[in-house]
């Protein structure tokens, strides 16, 4: 579950993404001042618009923020309470993390990508197709896990990448929005003694 709120933005409405899914794909119904986004084909919901949410929860902050438990909790009452029948998940889990480049090989099917195998965190490790020509074993990285929300709105999926499934991005300085990094090319590398799995603040 993907939350994301900016006021001045787009007004005080509270936008979550459940699922991955194109314009084009998409149809909605709104009850109350609920909108439910999902696929027209399937009808799988891939996400909800809550209109004038300061009335139902306080949220600080903007752009990708992370709801409580108990925040989660008061939206699935107010989605029964106006029609809808699904519930929403909190995830409290952290979307940046510092991650431990175990391996990193070269793309078959490219002369510029690169195959690395990061340990994220639990000692879960995910295949990541990367593009930078700095990444290297042994480094301990940014990595944007499946769920996260980069600072310019662009929202990490599973994929593929010439024909490689990954799962999450390596990230930069300057994707990750921090100025006195951004004249670095390439990936941001972090000191050896960085704790892997360990929650990276990107703002």
């Amino acid at each position: 579950m993907i939350s994301s709120y900016n006021r001045n933005g787009v007004g005080d409405t509270l936008m979550i993404m459940t699922g991955n899914s194109v314009f084009s794909e998409q149809n909605s119904e709104t009850k109350g001042n609920v909108t439910r986004i999902f696929k027209e084909e399937t009808k799988e919901t891939v996400g909800y618009n809550f209109f004038t949410i300061s009335e139902l929860i306080k949220i600080e902050g903007k752009g990708s923020i992370t709801l409580s438990a108990d925040q989660v909790a008061r939206l699935n009452e107010h989605l029964l309470s106006v029609g809808f029948d699904e519930q929403l998940e909190a995830d409290e889990e952290p979307k940046f993390v510092v991650g431990d480049v175990k391996e990193c090989k070269p793309h078959p099917n490219s002369d510029h990508l690169s195959i690395t195998q990061i340990e994220i965190d639990d000692q879960q490790v995910v295949q990541i197709v990367c593009g930078a020509s700095n990444i290297a074993a042994g480094q301990k990285v940014v990595v944007a896990k499946v769920g996260a929300m980069m600072p310019n709105g662009l929202v990490i999926w599973d994929g593929e990448l010439r024909g490689e499934p990954s799962h999450g991005m390596v990230c930069s300085a300057k994707e990750l929005g921090i100025e006195a990094e951004t004249t670095k090319k390439g990936i941001l590398v972090l000191d050896a003694n960085a704790v892997t799995g360990s929650a990276f603040k990107t703002k």
